[in-house]
């Protein structure tokens, strides 16, 4: 590559403080491993950041805050995209890929309150999320928990904690370190009681197919261990045939040389949950995905999500 030439990309995002902190590491990221870029942040607005008054379940598109941005990675009018990996459908448009998966932060829910920790909260509790896999775990730990509707960025949701709408507020680890607000966390929720979505944690970077160069580019920023984790459980959630209407969860980890996969199906009022384990080769990570939904089903998440009327 000569020394003059300078490849400029221009790279999508939603335009919250939190997508731009990603997105600014990100080109950080390929700057330092690729000095001769030159990186323009477009910011785009997504159909789940023009509906903010509406509980994401009752859309229930999984694709509501990435299509707008993979939209115009097909249309060439961005080079990279640059989510939330949970936000993706296990399913991407043909062309795009995943072109790196940087690594990847504690993938844990965390609790934010004014003092109590999860279990110490008051009868009753007000617990604010707009996520039903949340709801449904937290509901099978307590039934007395209430869950008034919470949307809206993270500075939105802490600010009407703060205003008192809520006993606690229910978020992502990543989100809170990525803003450097991990003072406000009062409780890492363990695993055991609460799995995070699909991905939750790491980010990824999408890319067009054929762009060869770009996705030269971005071999630097891809993690190992996190791409198999996260290829893992989105494949168990499209096997499942995963929606936002559908609480499922799951977490992998490649440990000691093999992937541990874990997840979930609840029904949306806590009532019923299923949970199961597997373990495979890190090279299988979508097979192991795929294991771990048959396993699920056969324990009885076939008939828990037909009962839900989505198969």
């Amino acid at each position: 590559m000569e020394a003059n030439y300078t490849r400029k990309l221009r790279v999508g995002t939603r335009g919250s403080a939190l997508a731009i902190r990603q997105t600014t590491w990100v080109v950080e990221q390929l700057r330092l491993f690729n000095p001769e870029i030159e990186a323009e942040i477009i910011t785009i607005k997504t159909k789940g950041d023009l509906v903010s008054d509406v509980s994401l379940a009752q859309i229930g598109d999984k694709g509501l805050f990435v299509k707008d941005i993979e939209q115009a990675l097909l249309d060439d009018a961005i080079d990279l995209a640059v989510h939330s990996m949970k936000d993706l459908p296990s399913e991407l448009p043909e062309g795009l890929c995943i072109g790196a998966v940087p690594e990847r932060l504690d993938p844990s829910d965390v609790l934010i309150s004014n003092g109590p920790v999860l279990m110490d909260l008051p009868k009753n509790a007000r617990i604010g999320t707009d996520s039903l896999r949340r709801r449904a775990q937290l509901s099978y730990l307590r039934r007395d928990f209430q869950f008034p509707g919470l949307r809206g960025n993270l500075d939105t949701r802490l600010r009407k904690l703060d205003e008192g709408e809520f006993d606690g507020i229910i978020v992502a680890f990543a989100g809170m370190a990525r803003m450097g607000w991990t003072e406000r966390i009062v409780e890492k929720i363990p695993l055991d009681k609460c799995l995070p979505a699909a991905g939750q944690g790491a980010i990824a970077v999408e890319v067009r197919e054929d762009d060869i160069e770009a996705l030269g580019f971005l071999l630097a920023l891809d993690h190992y261990e996190s791409r198999v984790a996260v290829t893992a459980e989105r494949s168990m959630i499209g096997a499942l045939g995963g929606t936002c209407r559908v609480p499922m969860g799951a977490c992998g980890f490649v440990e000691n040389g093999k992937l541990r996969l874990m997840g979930v199906v609840a029904s949306p009022d806590g009532d019923c949950l299923i949970r199961e384990e597997v373990f495979g080769d890190p090279e299988q990570a979508e097979e192991v995905g795929r294991e771990l939904a048959d396993v699920l089903l056969a324990s009885g998440a076939d008939e828990l999500i037909k009962r839900m009327g989505y198969w």
